[in-house]
């Protein structure tokens, strides 16, 4: 930004025009920068709870097939063992269904990860280039 209110008075339109260049370029790059980092901050922490998540995948994953050993086990108790198996895994393919279906839905509603602050900022910096044009003409 250079020179005083006075000074851009009188300045001739080819130099408003220059000086105008000069700022939304440097704007746009520091919108670029702004976005690489909202970005880059986002990517760290989905990364970090994506290897939680697997984490816990893996255990989980051990603990329904021990909890289904074991209702086997119990119903085998009162039927065949493969009428056992059967009810069994069936329960817990009807309960894996209703969570795919709620997790798919949870995903759709959260929509893109798009840079939110970058987004607003543009559209701010829009509207101060346009403000800035007409000014410059009268």
């Amino acid at each position: 930004m250079s020179g005083t209110p006075r000074d851009k008075a009188s300045e001739s339109t080819a130099e408003l025009v220059k000086d105008l260049s000069r700022e939304v370029s440097d704007l746009v790059r520091q919108e670029i920068a702004l976005a690489r980092a909202e970005m880059m901050e986002k990517g760290r922490k989905a990364g970090r709870g994506a290897g939680m998540l697997s984490g816990a995948a893996v255990f989980g994953l051990a603990a329904v097939g021990g909890s289904m050993a074991t209702l086997i086990l119990l119903l085998d108790l009162a039927m065949p063992a493969w009428l056992a198996a059967l009810i069994v895994t069936a329960v817990y393919a009807a309960a894996a269904a209703v969570l795919g279906l709620r997790g798919k839905t949870e995903i759709a509603e959260a929509g893109p990860p798009a840079p939110e602050r970058t987004v607003e900022s543009v559209k701010e910096d829009v509207q101060w280039a346009k403000t800035r044009a007409t000014s410059s003409r009268g």
